[in-house]
């Protein structure tokens, strides 16, 4: 019997598995909703660049291809805060020469395709919208949007790697008793901007950081492209807040918002309205399900646990599922034995990730611009050189290890209470780098 696996989406997550499962031996068809987007102009707005950091890495290498993404990648070694009176504040990521790496969305999506096909020997075929899914047979029903055609294909197993809103996962498994489903929307969207080049074609402000202008209860934030812009994206209540997209209703208010709010960011971007007008404002969700295995079919990347962009780790969750799942089958070379375990290994790593998301995004838009803050950053970096089998801060334990999500969740809530201790010290700022606080917190450990 062929061995061959059908995948869904030709996203990030659906490429790179691609690769992966043609290296098992497989041979493998993709269907894709959207035309092939190495053939269109792509359209900014609805891509919020990518932070690439160790998970990610590690899915790359596993099949070989690190070295490929690794010449469209920016280095961001830390994070520039940009404060309203103009002040800038750097806070470095990790030590050493840890970075998190900018790539373009649509660039990198590209070249997955590119290499799922050259190396993955996978046939992509676009314009397919999935319709319904036999779960136990392995059967998907697809229509094609191009000229309404029907068919049906089936393979001894599927891979659901398309999005979100997943199309196999709403039209099968949902269906399904004691499939358990959520979604839900945050109060924030988001909409992009670009801040451009300088005449010469060089950056306006530092390359090789994710810059932040916190202010509260919403923020923008910038990284970097290889033609010397930035992709910017501001995140912000739809309505219900003095500062709300509801109420930047005309070009007026749009001006005087970016004038009053980002003075130095406004000084920067020529033609702001026409920027603002240029891409739609867009949701965030997060979905929770569970199983992510039912029969021959399997969840992947954010169908299985959508999540808000706040700790960068979306795509490299995405792309760990493929490492991890490569791990398991590895171990059982079964397909029933892989997809049990590797639903009841991930989902705890899916949930526990969507909430560090979520705090981290009151930790970027507020905490970032706190002196206190800033101070237990300072002191968690001493700690974690001192004593790094002991203490690694919560950002280095999600962005520079592969230590589970679940754990990681876990062990940062710890670290974070004994902070909290340490920081009530009334001396704190005159005594953070002494013997008696180093000894208060390994005591507290």
């Amino acid at each position: 019997m062929e061995k061959k696996v059908i995948i869904v989406g030709a996203g990030l997550v659906g490429s790179l598995w691609a690769i992966y499962m043609s290296k098992a031996g497989y041979n493998v068809t993709i269907y894709e909703r959207r035309s092939d987007i190495r053939n269109t102009k792509i359209s900014a707005g609805k891509s919020i660049n990518l932070a690439l950091s160790n998970r990610g890495w590690k899915a790359l290498k596993t099949v070989g291809i690190d070295k490929v993404v690794r010449k469209i990648a920016i280095p961001m070694s830390g994070r520039i805060m940009h404060a309203l009176n103009g002040e800038l504040t750097y806070q470095s990521y990790g030590k050493d020469n840890e970075a998190i790496y900018s790539v373009s969305r649509a660039h990198l999506n590209a070249i997955m395709m590119d290499l799922a096909e050259e190396k993955g020997n996978a046939k992509i075929l676009y314009n397919y919208q999935c319709l319904d899914a036999d779960l136990e047979s392995g059967k998907i029903k697809l229509k094609n949007l191009s000229n309404n055609e029907i068919i049906e294909d089936s393979a001894n197993i599927v891979f659901a790697a398309d999005g979100a809103f997943s199309a196999v996962r709403y039209s099968a498994m949902q269906k399904r008793d004691r499939f358990n489903y959520s979604q839900f929307f945050i109060e924030d969207g988001y909409k992009e901007l670009l801040l451009p080049a300088d005449k010469n074609g060089k950056y306006k402000i530092e390359k090789n950081a994710l810059h932040i202008w916190p202010r509260g209860k919403f923020m923008l934030i910038a990284l970097p492209n290889e033609n010397g812009s930035f992709t910017c994206t501001l995140f912000m209540p739809y309505e219900n807040h003095k500062y709300a997209f509801n109420r930047l209703n005309s070009d007026d208010k749009i001006e005087k918002f970016f004038e009053t709010i980002f003075p130095d960011f406004y000084k920067l971007v020529p033609n702001l309205i026409e920027n603002w007008h240029q891409n739609p404002l867009s949701s965030l969700s997060i979905v929770r399900c569970e199983p992510w295995t039912i029969g021959k079919f399997a969840l992947m990347g954010d169908s299985a646990h959508a999540t808000v962009p706040f700790y960068g780790q979306g795509m490299n969750a995405g792309f760990e599922d493929c490492s991890v799942m490569w791990e398991i089958y590895n171990k059982h070379k079964n397909w029933h034995q892989t997809f049990e375990e590797y639903s009841k290994k991930r989902k705890p790593d899916g949930d526990a990730l969507q909430e560090l998301s979520l705090d981290n995004y009151y930790v970027m838009s507020a905490d970032v611009a706190d002196k206190k803050f800033l101070l237990q950053k300072k002191i968690e970096a001493r700690i974690h050189e001192k004593y790094p089998d002991k203490w690694m801060p919560l950002y280095s334990q999600v962005t520079f290890s592969d230590i589970p999500y679940s754990k990681a969740y876990l062990q940062g809530k710890k670290q974070d209470k004994i902070m909290k201790e340490i920081l009530q010290d009334p001396m704190i700022n005159e005594k953070w780098d002494s013997s008696e606080i180093e000894n208060k917190i390994l005591s507290l450990i």
